[in-house]
């Protein structure tokens, strides 16, 4: 069976890969939405969702580092890793011990097209297609809703000391865009520049996510302080999980406006 995954890397198995390590936090949660729980042997510290998932499977690290031995003790049938979340000194490391298929996701329709084909991979397309059908109608419904809001220009902030922003380049940007959110690094080569806060100015809103830096109400209170701009708390997980947690995104999203 050949497989390419999101980097046009090929692939081959004999039969559906079922012992599966994931090392990427959303892409967690959407296999058990898949209903793959019982196949997912391996995961990061960081896959939180859904409640428990840690309990009963070995964790194999974090998302920049991992456990060699505990991967291959574990002899799984394939990997799965993200461009982004995952260094390629970890691909690398784990491709002498199974396949690594690896996610690449900037858009919506990147996550879409992610979901759609981790079902193929794993024969559960139909339930694959029922999540994407469900995000894409979740979707259509917030096109609707957000047509008559407002244009507003946002910083949206993952980091304190150095502070960071999302630029434009992330899939963060992309759901900035739908909610009609202009993002004031649009400009920036980096994924997530470093900024001072008076480069803040010219933001109609600061938005601090609650990952991957904890950003809490006492951030809140001291950026209105020092920037005089309107900021607000916003869910990260909503902003950049890129799986199944799509589907109760756009319920939030109507939450900000």
């Amino acid at each position: 069976m050949k497989i390419v995954d999101q980097l046009n890397r090929v692939l081959f198995f004999n039969s559906h890969p079922r012992r599966i390590i994931s090392l990427v936090p959303s892409q967690t949660e959407l296999l058990v939405a898949l209903g793959l729980e019982k196949n997912i042997i391996g995961v990061t510290k960081f896959c939180v969702h859904p409640k428990g998932i840690r309990k009963n499977i070995t964790i194999v690290g974090g998302t920049k580092k991992i456990h060699l031995k505990k991967v291959e003790a574990l002899r799984p049938d394939i990997i799965i890793c993200n461009k982004e979340e995952n260094t390629k000194e970890i691909v690398d490391q784990l491709s002498s011990v199974a396949p690594v298929w690896i996610s690449d996701i900037y858009t919506l329709e990147d996550a879409l097209e992610m979901i759609v084909l981790l079902g193929e991979l794993f024969d559960v397309s139909e339930k694959a297609v029922s999540i994407v059908s469900q995000i894409s109608l979740r979707k259509k419904d917030f096109e609707v809703f957000i047509k008559t809001k407002p244009t507003i220009k946002v910083a949206y902030l993952i980091w304190k000391n150095p502070y960071m922003i999302a630029g434009n380049q992330t899939f963060i940007n992309s759901l900035l865009l739908l909610n009609k959110f202009k993002n004031t690094a649009v400009n920036s080569a980096s994924r997530y520049p470093k900024v001072l806060l008076d480069e803040l100015s010219n933001a109609d809103k600061i938005l601090l996510s609650s990952e991957p830096f904890p950003f809490k109400e006492k951030h809140i209170q001291e950026l209105r302080k020092s920037t005089g701009k309107e900021v607000i708390l916003v869910n990260g997980e909503y902003f950049s999980w890129y799986g199944s947690r799509l589907i109760d995104a756009f319920s939030y999203f109507k939450t900000l406006h």
